[in-house]
């Protein structure tokens, strides 16, 4: 097996540890089963026969019952071991023809589990408890969320709460009262964490003063500190002002622990004060960069096919530069696909690297817009620099991998 396919592996892997309660167990001898295996497949798609390949027809078969279960999920069309409706067929043909034709071009997606995929994996696995915490505050208990003597409150304003829909809660710590060093606490139910990483991401909106500050802790629970003890994991001071800003603070937490916000009243005027919104902590590693793209709808509508959009620069941990290309509208001879491109640029530490920068991985991902991480249908692109499939462009003298 390559290094390449190594890495695509592993990273399925954290899929599967952030969505369900499943590890990774060698294989032994399992038989395997795809969706549309299920018994009551001729419900919902028929299987054109006469356009599957020779010998293939067998990946088409049906099992009753006693040999594959649907765990009563209803059948699904996205899920993402579907066979695409064109699978195994000897003249691009659709060999599976769904009988709600809606569906004909959903079926065979590869880029996430569907929710009807993580509800089967969860059954299977008789998965209970996931550590793993989802909140939008849109229930008043405000996800068990404790508050200290100064609150934070929960607003409900159509056109500043950061939900995929515009509408929602969203908990708010006012700064346009009250004195420089005022604080405003809310501390998370208690997290009992089954790995050694863990990456809380949120949105954060600042309308007060330039110099409000929110600071992020952990309690963490031990012999030693039976009560809790309470360390510091970063400050958010200034930054970008007036929007919704997504947040990725990186936690590294063994025992029993809450995650604290702290809202710090400055010195500067404020008319407004300090927003957060769709909260998500996972056991898994937070991105190394993000790359938000701002008025991503105009560009959509106004940018020609063939126009590239570049990220900042970036620096990877061993010193590498980087930046991300991103075609909106696609190329000029393939219009209306994204197309994105991972760029090796000039950088502060190049003299002290290796070149042409062998067997290093990157790993891109756009980001869906659902604030529950768990449904979240992320479109993932992954590059191996392998130096044993390079071609030389002679026009810029690059190597390209």
């Amino acid at each position: 097996i390559l290094i390449k396919e190594v890495s695509v592996i592993l990273k399925a892997f954290e899929q599967y540890r952030l969505k369900t309660c499943i590890d990774f167990k060698p294989w032994s001898r399992e038989p395997n089963y795809i969706f549309q295996s299920r018994s009551d497949r001729d419900d919902y798609v028929t299987i054109m026969w006469d356009q599957i390949k020779k010998g293939k027809k067998n990946n088409f078969n049906s099992y009753d019952e006693t040999e594959s279960s649907s765990l009563g999920v209803p059948y699904d069309y996205g899920s993402v071991m579907h066979y695409s409706k064109t699978s195994f067929s000897k003249e691009r043909e659709p060999t599976i023809v769904t009988k709600i034709p809606e569906f004909l071009d959903v079926i065979g997606q590869r880029m996430e589990f569907s929710d009807s995929d993580l509800l089967k994996l969860n059954r299977l696995y008789n998965c209970t408890s996931i550590f793993l915490d989802s909140c939008q505050f849109e229930e008043p208990n405000i996800c068990g969320m404790i508050q200290g003597d100064e609150d934070w409150l929960n607003g409900l304003l159509s056109n500043k709460g950061y939900t995929s829909t515009g509408v929602g809660f969203f908990m708010h710590f006012s700064t346009a009262t009250g004195t420089q060093g005022d604080k405003a606490y809310l501390e998370s139910r208690l997290f009992h964490p089954k790995r050694r990483s863990q990456c809380l991401q949120f949105y954060h909106y600042n309308s007060g003063g330039i110099d409000d500050q929110l600071n992020i802790w952990v309690r963490e629970y031990t012999v030693k500190n039976p009560k809790g003890a309470l360390r510091l994991i970063q400050k958010i001071r200034g930054g970008r002002r007036g929007s919704w800003e997504l947040y990725h603070v990186t936690l590294d937490v063994s025992d029993k622990f809450r995650v604290v916000f702290e809202g710090v009243k400055g010195r500067k005027p404020s008319k407004g004060g300090l927003s957060l919104d769709d909260l998500n902590l996972s056991e898994t590693k937070c991105p190394q960069y993000t790359w938000r793209i701002r008025d991503f709808t105009r560009l959509l509508a106004t940018t020609p096919a063939g126009s590239k959009t570049y990220s900042p620069r970036f620096l990877s941990p061993d010193g590498y530069s980087f930046q991300i290309g991103l075609n909106i509208n696609g190329l000029k001879d393939s219009p209306n696909k994204i197309a994105v491109y991972f760029h090796l640029t000039s950088g502060p530490k190049d003299d002290n690297l290796q070149w042409p920068c062998p067997w290093r991985q990157a790993s891109m991902e756009l980001m869906d817009q659902n604030p529950d991480i768990q449904h979240r249908m992320n479109n993932i692109k992954m590059i191996t620099t392998d130096p044993n499939e390079t071609s030389t462009d002679c026009k810029t003298q690059s190597y390209r991998y």
